[in-house]
C-alpha cells in the first residue's frame, strides 16, 4: 500500500483525465450522441439512448455495505475500485453512481465521489454544480409549489383544502430554519397564510420520478400523478388536475438525461439523480443503470446506506420497475465498523479487540444472508485501513467463508484498481457461472401492510410491525384507491436493523413502530415512516463550508 497519501482534492486535481469524447469512444459512444458540458463530462442524448433498445445487457453488481457506523463503510470508494479493478482484469466495465447533493458537501457527510486513488473526476464539477441537474429537479418542484398557492389565491376551483397540502418546497441546502414556516403572509396580495416547510432537493418525489422514469413520456406520465394534497372531501389532488406536468417537464428534459464522467483510471462513469435513501430509493436513474447495461459487458452500481435499506430498495423498487436482473452483491464492510457494531467505543476502534470484531460479524452474516433471499450471490469486500490487523482480516474471510461467502482484502482507496483485482476476478467468476436467480422479496398483490411487515421480519429480524389506528387506517385507504400493489419503501434509522439507532449488531425479537405512512403516487411506491425521519437536514456546529473558499490561483480550497 501507499505509505503517504495526498488530500482527495489533490489526487483529483493531478489527475490526467481523457476527454469526454474518448471516454464515451470506449463504450462505443459516438461524439454526436454526446452533449458535452466542456472538456470532461457530458450527457447522453435521447435517441442514442433508444437506438440501443434491442442490445443484449451486461452483467449487474451491486455494491452495499453493512449498516453504516460513524467510521464509514466506503461504498461508493468501492464501486469505483471495483470498476477499476474490473478493467484492470481486462474486462469491458462502467460505473453508475448517484450525483452528489449540495447539503453534504457544505455540511458534515462531504462529497460523494469517492476517495483516494478510487475517485470519479473532474471530482469539484461533480460535487458542486455538475450539470445543473438538482437545480433543474428544484425549479420543477418548486413550480408545481407556486401553482398551488397560485390556485387557491385565485378562486380555489378544485377546492383544495390549504390545510391539506403535502407538497412543500425544496432547496438542495442544509437549513433547519426552513423546515417548517408559515408562508403567504403579508397581506391580501400575498395570498392565504398557512403553513409548509422545504425538504432538501434530494428529498423531492420530483427526484424519485426522474431515477424511476424511463424516458421523457414516462416522466410527465409519473408527474401528472403526483398527489400534492386533498380537496375537503378527502379526495386526492394531483399535479394533472392543477395542469402543471408540461412546464414541469420541460425543466426537466436535460435533467433527464445521464451524465457520462470517468474514474481516475478511465473507467466510464455514469452519475446521475440521487434520491434519498430513507423515504426514496436511494439509487442512481434507472435509464443511466440500463444504458450502461446496453454498452459495457459488467456494471457495478451502488445503493445508499446498508444493505437493509439500499439493497432492499434497490431489489424491491428499483429493479421490479425496471425488470432489472442484478447478478451479484458486493457488501463493503471495515475492521472498524465491525468491531463498532459489536460494541466497541467509536474513540477505541484503532485498537485490537477481537471480541468486537466478533460481535459485530452477526451484523455482516445477517446482510449476508439476506440478499440470498432474492437469489442473489454475495461477496465481501473488505476496504483495508492501514491499521488494521492481519489477524483482523483474517477472522472476517474465516467467517465468511463459513457462510459459503468469499471475502477480499481490498486496497483501493490507497491502490486504486490495482488494490480490488482479487475481488474483480471472483465478481467475474460468480456472476459468469451462473444465470440472474434474482427475485424480489414479496409479490405486487400481497396487501401493503404485509408488505411491510415481510421486510420487518424476514430482513430486520423483527417480531412484528406496529401502527396506531389512523395509520393502519391510512395503509387500508391507500388499498382502497388502487395503490395497493405498489412497493414499500420502509423509512427508518440506518444506524441498526431496529428502530433504535442505538442497538447494534442484528438485534431480534424487536417491533418496528409505523409512524406515518406517505403516497409518492408519481415515483410508484408507498413510504412507510418508522420514527424520526429528517428530509431537510441541519449543518453541524462546524460546517464543511466554513474551510472552503477560492486559493491564491482561482482553485476551490477545503473542499475534501
Amino acid at each position: 500500500m501507499t505509505s503517504e497519501i495526498e488530500s482527495d482534492i489533490e489526487i483529483a486535481r493531478a489527475a490526467e483525465m481523457k476527454s469526454i469524447l474518448e471516454i464515451g469512444a470506449e463504450l462505443g459512444i459516438g461524439a454526436d450522441a454526446l452533449e458535452p458540458y466542456g472538456h470532461y463530462k457530458a450527457k447522453l442524448n435521447d435517441d442514442f439512448i433508444q437506438s440501443l433498445a434491442g442490445r443484449p445487457d451486461g452483467k449487474l453488481i451491486l455494491v452495499t455495505a453493512i449498516t453504516p457506523t460513524p467510521a464509514g463503510e466506503g461504498k461508493t470508494t468501492t464501486t469505483v475500485g471495483l470498476g477499476d479493478g474490473m478493467r484492470r482484469v481486462g474486462k469491458k466495465a462502467a460505473i453508475c453512481l448517484r450525483e452528489p447533493s449540495l447539503g453534504p458537501c457544505f455540511g458534515m457527510k462531504g462529497g460523494a465521489a469517492g476517495g483516494g486513488y478510487a475517485q470519479i473526476v473532474p471530482m469539484e464539477d461533480i460535487n458542486l454544480h455538475f450539470t445543473g441537474d438538482f437545480h433543474a429537479i428544484g425549479a420543477a418542484h418548486n413550480l408545481l409549489s407556486a401553482m398551488i398557492d397560485n390556485h387557491i389565491y385565485w378562486g380555489n376551483a378544485l377546492e383544495i383544502d390549504a390545510r391539506r397540502v403535502s407538497w412543500k418546497r425544496v432547496v438542495d441546502m442544509n437549513d433547519r430554519a426552513l423546515r417548517d414556516i408559515v408562508a403567504s403572509l403579508g397581506g391580501v396580495t400575498n395570498g392565504f397564510p398557512r403553513q409548509s416547510g422545504f425538504d432538501i432537493t434530494v428529498a423531492s418525489e420530483i427526484m424519485a420520478i426522474l431515477c424511476l422514469a424511463t424516458d421523457l413520456s414516462d416522466l410527465e406520465h409519473r408527474i401528472e400523478k403526483i398527489v400534492i394534497g386533498q380537496n375537503r372531501n378527502r379526495e386526492n389532488i394531483t399535479a394533472k388536475q392543477l395542469n402543471a406536468a408540461g412546464a414541469m417537464s420541460v425543466l426537466l428534459r436535460d435533467a433527464l438525461k445521464p451524465n457520462l464522467v470517468q474514474s481516475l483510471e478511465h473507467t466510464p462513469a455514469f452519475v446521475h439523480g440521487g434520491p434519498f435513501a430513507n423515504i426514496a430509493h436511494g439509487c442512481n436513474s434507472l435509464i443511466a443503470t440500463k444504458t450502461a447495461l446496453k454498452l459495457a459487458d459488467y456494471v457495478i452500481t451502488e445503493a445508499g446506506f446498508g444493505a437493509d435499506l439500499g439493497a432492499e430498495k434497490f431489489f424491491n423498487i428499483k429493479c421490479r420497475k425496471g425488470n432489472l436482473k442484478p447478478d451479484a452483491a458486493v457488501i463493503v464492510a471495515t475492521i472498524k465498523a465491525l468491531k463498532f457494531q459489536g460494541g466497541a467505543n467509536v474513540k477505541q476502534l484503532d485498537e485490537t479487540n477481537m471480541d468486537a470484531l466478533k460481535g459485530g460479524l452477526e451484523n455482516l452474516g445477517r446482510h449476508i444472508r439476506n440478499m440470498g433471499q432474492f437469489g442473489v450471490p454475495a461477496l465481501v469486500a473488505i476496504n483495508r485501513f492501514t491499521d488494521d490487523t492481519a489477524d483482523e482480516i483474517a477472522a472476517v474471510i474465516a467467517y465468511c467463508k463459513k457462510l459459503g461467502v468469499s471475502a477480499h482484502e481490498c486496497t483501493h482507496w490507497a491502490d486504486g484498481g490495482a488494490g480490488t483485482a482479487s475481488l474483480a476476478e471472483e465478481v467475474v467468476r460468480v456472476v459468469d457461472s451462473h444465470a440472474s436467480q434474482f427475485h424480489t422479496l414479496y409479490d405486487d398483490d400481497m396487501e401493503l401492510w404485509l408488505k411491510a411487515r415481510h421486510i420487518a421480519r424476514s430482513l430486520y429480524g423483527a417480531d412484528d410491525i406496529i401502527g396506531e389506528k389512523k395509520v393502519r387506517d391510512q395503509f387500508q385507504a391507500f388499498q382502497d384507491q388502487g395503490f395497493g400493489h405498489l412497493p414499500v419503501c420502509m423509512a427508518k434509522t440506518p444506524y441498526s436493523f431496529s428502530t433504535d439507532p442505538l442497538l447494534k449488531g442484528a438485534p431480534t425479537h424487536h417491533v418496528v413502530p409505523i409512524r406515518e405512512v406517505r403516497l409518492s403516487a408519481g415515483a410508484g411506491f408507498i413510504v412507510a415512516v418508522c420514527g424520526d425521519i429528517m428530509t431537510m437536514p441541519g449543518l453541524p456546529r462546524h460546517p464543511a463550508a466554513e474551510k472552503i473558499g477560492i486559493g491564491e490561483n482561482g482553485e476551490t480550497v477545503g473542499l475534501f
